[in-house]
């Protein structure tokens, strides 16, 4: 594990039980995902390196934009979220939005009981086959599934399947590296 990682962890675990508690896990989501997109950017990560960079600047420059909403839970959603933004800042974590994003994605699926799933072919995969594949990934989990596709021509024909822990391979080049490997021993 890296060890990024293992510092957002307590960040994305207290993020999330802040939004939780709020009833407010879809915006913090969002707002997490708009300010790692931010954090992500190679001229954002220098500035948020250096040392004269003002905690309300940077806090101003990672909060996503206020919608039209007047709703007195958004405006105190964004207190709390902006409240967070200052705290990784006090600590220099701010580089460190790209995984606490993940994490909490990652615990909001969990809570939700849904399961995040991409499948990558080798070309474009029929709306019905994507359909069914997502029926029997959802008959194994026991969960729902959000998928996601990719094309990668590199696979040559068939798919692999990856959802969390677990990963199924029926690429035609996974099959041939297979069968090369047997052939070498």
């Amino acid at each position: 594990m890296s060890q990024a990682l293992t510092l957002a962890r307590p960040y994305a675990r207290a993020a999330y039980a802040i939004a939780r508690d709020a009833g407010a896990t879809l915006s913090w989501s969002d707002s997490l995902a708009f300010a790692s997109r931010v954090a992500a950017d190679p001229r954002v990560q220098s500035l948020l390196g250096h040392p004269q960079l003002d905690r309300g600047d940077a806090v101003a420059l990672l909060s996503p934009p206020v919608g039209n909403s007047v709703d007195s839970a958004d405006l105190f959603g964004n207190d709390l979220f902006s409240n967070f933004l200052a705290l990784l800042a006090d600590n220099r974590r701010l580089p460190l939005l790209p995984e606490i994003a993940g994490l909490f994605e990652e615990l909001r699926a969990d809570a939700e009981r849904i399961v995040k799933a991409r499948i990558t072919s080798a070309t474009a995969m029929p709306a019905a086959e994507v359909e069914s594949i997502k029926i029997a990934l959802k008959r194994r989990f026991g969960r729902e599934v959000e998928l996601e596709t990719a094309v990668d021509a590199s696979l040559i024909g068939g798919a692999v399947i990856d959802a969390g822990d677990v990963v199924i391979d029926g690429s035609l080049k996974n099959k041939l590296s297979r069968l090369q490997t047997a052939l070498a021993h």
